[in-house]
């Protein structure tokens, strides 16, 4: 990857603004499970293997309605694993990149686990566009509220993956509650949390008109290509896509850099040649 990384930080070196995009493979770094296919995730959750549930389908809306004691201890589970879960060193180089930028710097994220707040980046930057699961809104739900669920704790059976009652409830009617996450087959989440930072990323990305914008794409595979999709159509006018992937890192539509690696590690060597460059 020697040319590559010279490059891909030739391009951070020059550029006056930086988006971060990325996918679920950020976190794999973090020690966070890899879902890719149904054997990850069973890896990760044995007794969903038994129930011969897939990913799919308990990421699905309607088990918090026809078994939410289901639903939460999956979600419950991935909340107490999310808190408790150190962001990588990645994190940090992508900070220290951002702070360099004299035009600001981005976050557009499929990931639910605010992980790049944790590792100090200013929520108000920090684009999430299928919601969080530190927030909570209403099943139904019975108005567009959402709101923090920083004192929320869910005891789950790990041998049956299921929830204790009480179970998280709506504070405004009192019926069941669910993570404001955007789901499999989801016409109920409600994006009152998102959408304002979605359309201040949308404000700044049209306010950087000719400026150099560098896009760094991380662990964005192609089965949800959401997260590929903005890197691209971002980095359209400059041509200055950095795609991170250890399986999918093709730039397959226009200009860019593939580097077929591990976000870590990746991170680390493009940081590690901008400082020798810079000494």
């Amino acid at each position: 990857m020697g040319s590559e990384v010279a490059d891909a930080a030739k391009l951070i070196a020059e550029a006056e603004a930086l988006l971060v995009c990325a996918g679920a493979g950020m976190g794999v770094d973090s020690g966070l499970p890899d879902f890719r296919g149904d054997t990850g995730f069973w890896r990760a959750y044995p007794p969903y293997e038994r129930l011969g549930l897939r990913f799919a389908e308990v990421a699905d809306p309607v088990h918090f309605a026809d078994d939410p004691e289901l639903a939460w201890g999956f979600y419950g589970h991935r909340l107490g694993l999310y808190r408790e879960t150190v962001p990588h060193e990645g994190f940090e180089v992508l900070r220290r990149w951002a702070q360099r930028m004299p035009l600001g710097a981005r976050v557009f994220t499929s990931n639910v686990d605010g992980q790049f707040q944790v590792a100090g980046f200013a929520p108000e930057h920090v684009a999430e566009c299928h919601g969080s699961i530190h927030h909570l809104q209403c099943l139904k739900p019975c108005t567009d509220e959402v709101w923090p669920a920083d004192d929320l704790s869910v005891p789950v059976e790990v041998e049956t993956m299921r929830a204790r009652p009480p179970l998280p409830a709506c504070r405004n009617c009192g019926g069941t509650a669910r993570p404001n996450i955007l789901m499999f087959g989801d016409w109920s989440w409600v994006p009152a949390h998102a959408q304002p930072r979605l359309d201040e990323l949308q404000a700044w990305r049209r306010s950087l008109r000719a400026a150099r914008l560098v896009v760094v794409e991380l662990g964005a595979g192609t089965a949800v290509p959401t997260v590929r999709r903005h890197a691209e159509l971002s980095s359209a006018a400059s041509g200055a896509l950095i795609r991170i992937n250890p399986r999918e890192p093709e730039v397959r539509h226009g200009r860019g850099i593939s580097l077929p690696e591990r976000s870590l590690p990746a991170l680390q060597a493009i940081d590690a040649e901008l400082q020798r460059v810079a000494s």
